[in-house]
């Protein structure tokens, strides 16, 4: 949801925590017991809080999607400021396979957002891909491969997500990321 004007401080606070409870809810809870109630409730703010941010549960739900996939893809700069431009794809690999968990925790939320007509996965791919095409860029020059494309990483990063999901895998795919790393350096 956008906002004409930026919002106050306090504002902006209640909202991030509206996003961070609703996130912890609907990936841990069925989405049908969750209640905006007891998301505004976690949040420390009344329900008409919640509603002035968010009109509609499906609301609520899309935002915290599109809110976890901004902190993916917004972290690519922020990550190339602090890091090895290698480095800084690794550790993106990492944030995707947080984000991909995310994703799977919201996914029976976001069904019924899509259900509603909402098109939460819009941006997804394109965002991504931008993320991932400044870090492969900035990746060149440290001996990353220039002919990756992002789709491939994505598919890469899917895949791995995928099998992350099955059992808690977590050490096993930091391993499985460094191969892809690897992978992705030139060998020559």
């Amino acid at each position: 949801m956008t906002h004409p004007r930026p919002l106050r401080a306090d504002a902006r606070r209640n909202r991030d925590r509206l996003l961070e409870a609703a996130l912890k809810a609907f990936s841990t809870e069925a989405a049908e017991e969750v209640t905006l109630e007891q998301v505004a409730r976690d949040a420390g703010v009344g329900i008409g809080t919640l509603y002035r941010h968010f009109p509609t549960r499906e609301a609520l739900i899309e935002e915290v999607y599109r809110a976890e996939l901004a902190r993916l893809c917004e972290s690519a700069p922020r990550l190339l400021a602090t890091m090895s431009p290698p480095d800084a794809l690794r550790a993106w690999m990492d944030a995707f396979i947080d984000y991909s968990a995310a994703k799977r925790g919201l996914a029976e939320a976001l069904r019924t957002v899509i259900a509603a007509g909402g098109q939460p996965f819009a941006q997804s791919r394109t965002s991504m891909e931008a993320a991932l095409r400044e870090l492969l860029a900035a990746a060149a020059d440290s001996g990353v491969r220039q002919d990756v494309e992002p789709y491939d990483v994505m598919v890469a990063l899917n895949a791995v997500s995928l099998w992350v999901s099955e059992a808690d895998r977590r050490d096993p795919a930091a391993r499985v990321l460094d191969l892809l790393m690897d992978g992705l350096r030139y060998h020559g």
